[in-house]
């Protein structure tokens, strides 16, 4: 990849956890406006993947841990804006909802207010809510909390469904089709989702921190269509060209199959993530009024059709030389 021929900034952006999906976007979206990036994560020595997303010496990877608020403090030093991306989808060890979600907002807001930082974005997601039946959506709430009790003005993100080339939902069952006789359709698979490109995530942070206002609000991201997890399932299936049945699979026999799942070390299904199915993860029509969205921020959502297909050819039984369905061998 050639390097980014950008007019440089001044401005240091710290991004904590932004070795992983959705930060490899934020940090190509701001290296291409020319901000100096600091990438906070827990091994550096695997994020060489960055570097050649900006120019020499543009991006820098450096060793910090959220449980450890020293670590970030060092990483917050000098930034002008900081972005907290950690987050985990089942709870574990050290890696814990508490751990990551909870304290870990409160540590990145406490660090970036201790820094003058002058934005401080809170990554969470569609779905946070502090009454919520699922400890992942309780704890996401209790962070998004916490993080504007230790900075003012702290900015949340709630994305849908994030899609892109290493995404874990459609390169999941993707993979899972390829073995697997059918796809489960929890709960009926009637759960309606708003996917959300994750170059469209990137652009939105940008836009929020060019502007430079630490506006306070919960932004909704979500992608130009909902669909229901159905048709999700179908479309995975059309775009690899593999036939599988779609089992609907009841709630109750959902749960006791996740508890079970929920045992190993990577589950593909957690108690918690069933609970979440039972609501739709879309962005709220008050968002919408209030131009909370990646419209309100001048962005243009991308749609699934044009970019899934792109990186779930590895899928199909002869790769990217099998067409997919309903396009001509």
């Amino acid at each position: 990849m050639t390097s980014v021929l950008v007019q440089p900034s001044d401005k240091l952006i710290t991004i904590i956890g932004g070795s992983g999906f959705v930060g490899r976007h934020i940090v190509r979206a701001l290296a291409r406006r020319g901000y100096r990036i600091r990438v906070a994560c827990r091994r550096p020595d695997l994020a060489g993947y960055l570097q050649p997303l900006g120019n020499t010496g543009q991006i820098m990877a450096v060793q910090a841990n959220v449980r450890y608020p020293a670590s970030l403090a060092a990483a917050c030093e000098g930034a002008y804006a900081v972005i907290n991306l950690t987050g985990v989808l089942h709870s574990a060890g050290a890696q814990s909802f508490d751990a990551v979600h909870v304290f870990g907002a409160e540590a990145s807001a406490k660090a970036a207010k201790a820094a003058r930082a002058r934005v401080f974005i809170q990554m969470s997601a569609i779905g946070a809510d502090a009454g919520s039946t699922a400890a992942y959506a309780r704890s996401k709430a209790e962070g998004e909390k916490l993080a504007r009790a230790n900075f003012p003005g702290a900015i949340v993100l709630r994305p849908s469904i994030v899609f892109g080339p290493e995404d874990s939902f459609f390169n999941r069952f993707a993979e899972m089709a390829r073995f697997s006789p059918f796809l489960p359709l929890i709960g009926g698979g009637e759960t309606q989702f708003q996917p959300v490109f994750a170059g469209d995530v990137g652009e939105a942070v940008v836009r929020l921190i060019d502007a430079g206002e630490a506006d306070g609000k919960t932004y909704e991201l979500g992608g130009p269509e909902a669909f229901s997890f159905k048709q999700l399932m179908q479309f995975t299936l059309d775009t690899i060209g593999r036939s599988r049945a779609l089992l609907p699979l009841p709630w109750g026999i959902a749960k006791v199959q996740a508890a079970i799942m929920g045992l190993l070390p990577n589950p593909m299904l957690t108690v918690d993530q069933v609970e979440m199915l039972r609501h739709d993860n879309v962005v709220s029509e008050e968002a919408r009024r209030e131009q909370r969205t990646l419209e309100g921020l001048g962005v243009v959502p991308q749609g699934i059709e044009g970019i899934v297909p792109g990186y779930l050819y590895r899928y199909r039984k002869a790769g990217q030389f099998t067409a997919p369905k309903g396009i001509p061998e």
